[in-house]
């Protein structure tokens, strides 16, 4: 009789055990010497883990041209962070291909030495950011916490989740963590153009938002730092290209001769962005066997 009672408890237990393995978990620490940049994901259980980025893309400041203006914005508020002195959430938009990513990424390499770390988070996971802030918040380190290419749908569940960790939470914020965002859209939501029809006007001529635009715009606003990209004019995506074509070793004569192939390469992608230019110059270095 006992040993079937004993076989019994056994046989609980390899079940609760598998149970427990399916079940979520709560998040916990990578080791923080690994690297200077992690990824979280969500395993198919449900678990979220950090992984560490173990080669970050070797990009710096200066290899970034025409966004000095930007970059002057963005670095300013990093080293602020770094320095335990108050700085602002930022959002990045504009165009696609202009630096935004790539500034964050110029930055984390800049200032790594000094304790600034990156977690890449993708936006379906942003209802974990408040387990992500808990694991980081004691740490000495300085985290940028990094959505690339940011957007929401109508009624998607990360969008409430980010609008608290930036402001209206109960909780205070953790003054070792900000959000580094980037995207297309200023306002991060779909516009449609019914909404303008909830504008109100008062009778001195002032305009107002309806209720649907100001949920819209209140995400956005609750970045402290909006900084906006535009398109390139051609004699910027030469000099642009021009850059990486020194960068991949073509030398200077080559380079004013490639200016030509380098506008037909833009004219085919309709765009003069520095993603179209570092691509060509990668093609170009390629092809000639810089």
């Amino acid at each position: 009789m006992t040993s079937n009672f004993d076989a019994l408890i056994a046989r609980a237990t390899q079940l609760l055990d598998r149970i427990e393995a399916i079940l979520p978990q709560p998040l916990t620490a990578p080791d923080w010497n690994a690297a200077i940049a992690w990824r979280y994901r969500k395993r198919s259980s449900g678990h979220g883990v950090m992984e560490p980025v173990k080669h970050v893309a070797p990009i710096s400041l200066d290899d970034l041209k025409e966004i000095d203006p930007q970059k002057e914005k963005i670095q300013r508020n990093t080293e602020q962070f770094v320095q335990g002195h108050p700085a602002n959430n930022v959002l990045l938009t504009g165009s696609r291909g202009t630096g935004k990513s790539s500034l964050i990424k110029a930055c984390l390499n800049a200032y790594a030495k000094q304790g600034l770390r990156l977690i890449e988070v993708d936006k379906a996971d942003m209802v974990d950011l408040p387990d992500i802030v808990e694991v980081v918040a004691g740490r000495p380190e300085k985290f940028m916490i990094f959505c690339d290419d940011l957007s929401f749908e109508e009624g998607e569940p990360g969008y409430k989740a980010l609008k608290s960790i930036l402001d209206g939470s109960v909780a205070a914020a953790t003054p070792n963590v900000l959000i580094y965002a980037t995207s297309n859209r200023r306002h991060l939501l779909p516009e449609y153009m019914k909404e303008n029809l909830t504008y109100t006007h008062t009778e001195d001529g002032e305009v107002h938002p309806g209720e649907v635009v100001e949920e819209k715009i209140s995400l956005s606003e609750r970045f402290g730092l909006w900084v906006s990209f535009y398109p390139f004019s051609q004699d910027e995506y030469l000099h642009i290209t021009a850059t990486w074509l020194a960068h991949f070793g073509v030398p200077p004569k080559d380079v004013e001769a490639a200016r030509p192939e380098a506008l037909v390469w833009a004219l085919e992608r309709a765009s003069r962005s520095g993603r179209v230019a570092y691509q060509f110059a990668r093609d170009y270095a390629g092809r000639h066997h810089a």
